[in-house]
């Protein structure tokens, strides 16, 4: 995407993200420890002249001239990060800058989206005469889908019309995002002498199951989101070598389009296999935003292209128009040595602000 220039712009926008991006990736944020990067943007946003509340480790703020009557727009992105992996060659804590390249933990996934909408929300702090409110909040728990984050502030945030979520998608419109089930599944057999061959195999009985939930294909393909994924991506049995498991447990990662309801989904699952099935959450759900709603238009007006999300987001949890997007790249994310590029930062800031101000 080439640079855009826009007119009126601070000139310190990109300097300041960048900046505030480098502390925060200095701070350990892992999911319910957001304590400490929630100060931090306290602290920033204070700096510039704007009052913040939190709730819990969810920092939010309005404009300079909130009017309780008008609807407001939400700019939300996540403080939380899930834990680096082993395969790290750098520090996940030192943020250093090589090659037009931020590297560190949650640079991608989602500091430069967080950093970039509290960048655009500034720029309007105190512009007289919008059309809206702007909302914004600094959310805790995205990584874990935790009760704790978003879900938790929603209550305090009166008369949201819609949302901008800050996600790394290379700047495309995910104006459609698959939901997410996570099933846990048991297959029960009975014990015995694994040299006599008694007793009935459990993990034998979880094989047949696995294998349909690799084979099987739901029907209805959604034009936005494909087809529904099931994954099974933990298993476990069996107390010894030399005793028949009696049990099999086992998990599946189902990503749900929009063409079903989780409620199908465990209905199907059901009727085909013989493990118990037991959902742990069914309240992450797919969402869309319409192509003709006014934030995506002015996407479109900027000549942004629309998708469909695979993953999950915060998104899932709001009760209202949604559009997700942000700098940086989704496949970044959980990455071992995370970067995101600085110009990426910088067209953050300029796109989110081009969206609003069309909408303004």
């Amino acid at each position: 995407m080439d640079s855009i220039t826009i007119p009126g712009s601070p000139p310190d926008d990109g300097r300041e993200a960048v900046d505030l991006l480098m502390a925060l990736v200095a701070t350990p944020s892992f999911s319910r420890e957001e304590a400490a990067a929630a100060a931090i943007i306290e602290e920033y946003l204070h700096h510039k002249g704007v009052p913040t509340s939190r709730i819990n480790n969810n920092v939010w703020a309005a404009n300079k001239h909130f009017n309780p009557a008008r609807p407001s727009i939400l700019l939300n992105s996540h403080i939380d990060t899930v834990k680096p992996n082993k395969d790290y060659t750098r520090d996940p804590f030192r943020a250093q800058i090589t090659d037009g390249r931020l590297y560190g933990l949650g640079s991608n996934d989602a500091g430069g989206c967080l950093v970039s909408l509290i960048q655009a929300f500034l720029h309007f702090y105190d512009r007289v005469g919008m059309k809206y409110n702007l909302l914004l909040a600094a959310t805790a728990e995205e990584e874990i889908s935790g009760a704790n984050g978003l879900e938790a502030l929603l209550p305090m945030l009166k008369n949201i019309d819609c949302a901008i979520v800050g996600e790394p998608t290379l700047l495309r419109m995910a104006t459609a995002e698959k939901g997410l089930m996570v099933i846990d599944a048991t297959a029960t057999g009975s014990s015995g002498h694994a040299a006599r061959e008694e007793g009935i195999n459990a993990i034998y009985k979880a094989v047949d199951d696995i294998q349909w939930f690799r084979s099987f294909a739901f029907p209805r393909v959604s034009a936005m989101l494909g087809p529904v994924k099931m994954n099974v991506t933990l298993i476990s049995a069996g107390t010894q070598h030399n005793v028949i498991p009696a049990t099999c447990t086992f998990t599946v990662d189902i990503r749900i389009n929009d063409c079903y309801t989780h409620e199908e989904i465990l209905g199907i699952i059901r009727s085909n296999v013989l493990s118990v099935v037991t959902p742990r959450s069914t309240r992450l759900r797919s969402t869309s935003i319409a192509h003709d709603h006014p934030l995506v238009k002015a996407g479109l007006n900027l000549g942004l292209d629309a998708f469909g999300s695979a993953t999950l987001s915060d998104k899932a949890l709001m009760p209202f128009p949604a559009l997700k997007i942000g700098p940086g790249d989704s496949a970044r994310s959980h990455m071992a040595d995370e970067y995101i590029y600085v110009d990426e930062i910088r067209q953050g800031i300029e796109i989110y602000i081009q969206l609003l101000n069309k909408v303004l």
